[in-house]
């Protein structure tokens, strides 16, 4: 391996810690309907466990609604209990026997704060996974610098790169942090 494959693998690392806090990000309510909050909903049919947005059409009608049309009215009641039970979106789905209907409630102040936390907690693990590829980097370039492969000069050029690389990875993720935050508190 050499000090270019070490970067590669370093930036390709922080790329994909960055990828998954933004698909994280889309997980976060921010008092608005969106097809993305129930991505990660899965639900149990045909004896397997399937994502919702392959068993039904999400669409958002109004500002505050959503609502799901299962592909197989079958389905209709495990989707309705799949959105129930999970936790974290704090929904209540109401089905007319066609279609399930979810009013996105206004999001208290304490609420806000709890999902102004929760992105907090993205934002740190982000950094924590960041923080290892660039760990695993600066080991993989002293490796190189005590089998001789490269000087003095060329490790502390990698170095720098790779720290480059993570400020500009960091400061992208701030960014969409930031946005993210003042979309949720925003009244």
């Amino acid at each position: 391996m050499d000090s270019d494959q070490i970067f590669d693998s370093a930036k390709e690392k922080f790329q994909t810690a960055a990828n998954h806090f933004a698909e994280e990000l889309k997980k976060l309510r921010t008092g608005r309907a969106s097809t993305s909050m129930l991505d990660g909903v899965t639900i149990e049919a045909y004896g397997t466990s399937i994502p919702l947005n392959q068993a039904s059409t999400i669409s958002t009608p109004a500002a505050q609604l959503l609502q799901i049309t299962p592909f197989d009215p079958n389905n209709l009641q495990a989707i309705a209990s799949a959105i129930r039970e999970n936790q974290t979106l704090g929904l209540n789905p109401v089905d007319d026997g066609r279609v399930i209907r979810v009013t996105i409630p206004p999001l208290t102040s304490e609420r806000r704060q709890e999902i102004v936390k929760q992105l907090h907690e993205k934002v740190e693990n982000s950094l924590i996974s960041m923080r290892g590829a660039r760990h695993e980097a600066l080991k993989a370039a002293e490796q190189l610098k005590k089998d001789k492969k490269i000087g003095e000069d060329d490790y502390e050029r990698l170095e720098k790169r790779i720290d480059d690389e993570m400020t500009r990875q960091k400061s992208e993720l701030e960014k969409l942090a930031s946005a993210k935050e003042k979309d949720i508190t925003t009244v």
